[in-house]
């Protein structure tokens, strides 16, 4: 009986840890964010291009049809049971509310934060960072408030794609390629959004963007010096990742919705 409660005491002391020590990474990264110091500017602007471009502008070619066909199979499968439900309801709560945000981030997730978490992680691991560091730069700065950025603005911006793409997209392809009677489809969404749903959608977006890049950040210098550890932290920044958004889509919810 000690045993077990010395070890679920040990687990919630680390997990307590664990918690602190993400909002501490990330309060440093919003430091980063308000002071913008003159000194490399340009060498930042250019990494938070670069990074905006690698995770929303080539993540379109998989992002648009993943888009149409979820708006596609939710308006056929809605609109046969068009008696039963609103549908311009239900496709604001489905995809404004919760895909639109989830399949944003679990993309960006899936493509971005690991591959973020095994690049800092080599570097933590091959002395880049420590390198950076004698020379006089700040790692944090260079490394992380890029990222930070660009991820953070490419996962806004897909949402938003996503939700276009998904309702439009889908609208266009049903009453092209279907009979399936479409009625006044997009009057019925435009009478069913709030401005309640557009905030809650873009909130998600962007707490999704904040903690998908801490969490990479966070496991990529977190690494021990163990080329073996990097496929490692990269896993846990997947699972991580998950269970954070999850965390935040739920709270977001609630607190607008309950």
């Amino acid at each position: 009986m000690k045993s077990i409660a010395g070890f679920t005491g040990r687990k919630t002391l680390e997990f307590i840890a664990y918690v602190l020590n993400i909002f501490a990474f990330t309060y440093r990264l919003f430091e980063l964010f308000l002071s913008r110091p003159v000194e490399g500017r340009s060498l930042i602007k250019k990494a938070v291009v670069e990074q905006i471009y690698f995770t929303a502008v080539q993540a379109l070619p998989i992002i648009i049809p993943l888009a149409l066909m979820v708006g596609t199979m939710l308006i056929i499968q809605f609109t046969k049971l068009s008696g039963d439900f609103d549908l311009g309801k239900v496709t604001v709560v489905l995809v404004v509310r919760e895909l639109g945000p989830m399949i944003t981030a679990l993309l960006v997730i899936l493509r971005s934060a690991t591959a973020v978490t095994i690049e800092i992680s080599s570097m933590t691991v091959f002395n880049e960072i420590e390198a950076l560091e004698m020379a006089g730069v700040d790692p944090m700065r260079i490394l992380s408030f890029s990222r930070f950025v660009g991820i953070t603005t490419a996962v806004f911006c897909l949402f938003i794609i996503f939700d276009i793409v998904a309702i439009f997209g889908g609208y266009v392809i049903v009453w092209v390629a279907s009979d399936v009677p479409m009625g006044n489809f997009l009057t019925l969404v435009a009478k069913a959004i709030t401005g309640t749903d557009m905030v809650v959608g873009l909130l998600k977006a962007l707490f999704f963007g904040v903690a998908i890049t801490v969490i990479s950040l966070y496991h990529g210098f977190r690494t021990r010096k163990m080329s073996t550890l990097i496929p490692v932290s990269a896993s846990k920044t997947a699972v991580q990742s998950f269970f954070w958004i999850m965390v935040i889509n739920v709270f977001v919810s609630a607190v607008f919705y309950l």
